[in-house]
């Protein structure tokens, strides 16, 4: 929808006064946007054997265009302000553009109204730019169309999980076939047809255990799957809460990595445990204090 606002801002009086086309409001494009930053809206600083620092373009203060572009206004706002608009901002903004607010309501539907419109690429989680493609299949109208996903709920909120879900059946309703690869409770139990496998993990797997509706996955004793659906539906804190810190725990023994010397711990679980130690120690340390893992402090060489 980028390239309709950019005509906009175009077809603006000012704009009309001094010739300006849509090409000179995209910051990919040389003429008007911010040289200084090559229109990225910052600059990137090399800290040697640092990581990079990114900061904000001195020239534009991060409005990614120059200062002749940035003149022109379309209803009181420059280019550069629109696209620091959120989605859930912009479509009040472009109500009156149905094509537009149609391309951003798309995006809000998948629980991605925070964005900005210039949000860069980069800087999005997997989970976003999955969301993202979507949003553009939904608004494709295509039908018959086979999509795969792999564990697209990985990293989401529950809130998130259930916005994605129902793209899904969006998607469903048209008439497309979906396949996810997903250990997610809420997205098995909303799939039409499961197939689960195993009946364990790595060399203990790759066998058919079930397959069939949820309801079917419960009447297979073989199946870990089936045998997880028939507990309680449990909120994670709660099931946080019922766990005896005095009994559960994930025991390692003999552990060797590097400079790990056969390494013996446990972690409670239903708690937060940090390990720490000096940087590096990992590796380069032959010690490892797990006698207090949960309630350690953080040196200050670390």
């Amino acid at each position: 929808f980028w390239d309709a606002i950019r005509r906009l801002f175009a077809e603006t009086n000012e704009g009309r006064l001094r010739g300006y086309k849509a090409t000179r409001f995209s910051f990919n494009t040389s003429g008007g946007r911010c040289e200084a930053c090559e229109g990225q809206g910052i600059k990137r600083i090399e800290m040697s054997f640092l990581p990079d620092v990114k900061v904000p373009c001195e020239v534009c203060n991060g409005a990614r265009f120059n200062a002749e572009t940035l003149a022109v206004r379309w209803r009181g706002r420059t280019i550069g302000e629109v696209l620091a608009l959120s989605v859930d901002e912009a479509i009040e903004v472009f109500a009156a553009h149905a094509s537009i607010r149609h391309a951003l309501g798309l995006l809000q539907d998948v629980g991605l109204g925070y964005l900005t419109l210039g949000q860069q690429s980069p800087t999005l989680s997997g989970g976003e730019a999955q969301r993202i493609r979507l949003a553009a299949q939904l608004g494709s109208n295509l039908r018959g169309v086979c999509y795969i996903l792999d564990e697209p709920t990985i990293g989401l909120h529950p809130r998130d999980n259930r916005i994605l879900l129902e793209t899904l059946a969006r998607l469903e309703a048209k008439g497309n076939t979906l396949i996810v690869v997903e250990h997610d409770e809420e997205t098995i139990r909303r799939a039409g047809h499961v197939i689960d496998l195993g009946p364990g993990a790595g060399h203990r797997g790759g066998e058919l255990v079930a397959q069939g509706s949820a309801d079917d996955l419960l009447r297979t004793p073989a199946s870990v799957t089936g045998r997880f659906l028939a507990q309680p539906l449990l909120h994670p804190f709660a099931a946080r809460r019922a766990v005896s810190a005095a009994t559960a725990a994930i025991a390692v023994q003999g552990a060797r990595l590097h400079n790990l010397k056969d390494l013996a711990f446990r972690i409670p679980l239903g708690r937060l445990t940090v390990v720490t130690g000096v940087s590096g120690s990992d590796r380069k340390s032959t010690r490892l204090n797990s006698s207090h893992m949960s309630e350690s402090r953080m040196p200050s060489s670390a």
